[in-house]
């Protein structure tokens, strides 16, 4: 199985996910691993997976991010099992019950993800997952990087 995983990441953690599911992986998966400004259509060509990540910004996956998924052609993604996941504060450790309601309402990014790699084609190989990190900049939270780690893992069945 060939796999890519395309990231975007503002302080290192939605990388740090990416590269635990990168070595999950590996004993698998033929893998590769880049950053969205360095991805395109164009290396899609052969894949059988494809995983996206984005930080939730705003409530939604980061600009690159949705801009690598527009230059996806219609149907660009069929036959490729995908998957999507972002990284994420915890709703629980928000103190103001105004922004935690926002959060809630407004939600994160792997949702949003999964259904634009679905529309592109893809078949959807995991649900969407988040990965929390202390605070905005993080770091990850104990235990997200081996989650991640065993959340991809389940694409090998």
């Amino acid at each position: 199985m060939k796999a890519l995983i395309v990231y975007d990441s503002y302080f290192g953690n939605t990388e740090q996910v990416a590269r635990e599911m990168e070595k999950s992986m590996k004993p698998f998966a033929e893998v590769n691993v880049l950053h969205v400004k360095d991805a395109g259509p164009n290396n899609l060509d052969g894949m059988d997976v494809l995983i996206l990540g984005s930080p939730t910004r705003r409530f939604s996956p980061t600009p690159p991010i949705k801009e690598f998924l527009q230059k996806i052609p219609p149907r660009g993604l069929k036959g490729i099992k995908t998957a999507a996941f972002d990284t994420r504060i915890d709703v629980n450790t928000i103190k103001s019950g105004f922004l935690r309601f926002l959060v809630r309402t407004g939600g994160y990014a792997a949702k949003p993800l999964s259904r634009r790699l679905k529309r592109k084609g893809g078949k959807n190989g995991l649900p969407p997952a988040g990965f929390l990190v202390a605070g905005t900049e993080g770091p990850l939270m104990e235990g997200e990087a081996e989650r991640a780690a065993a959340w991809v893992a389940g694409l090998n069945v």
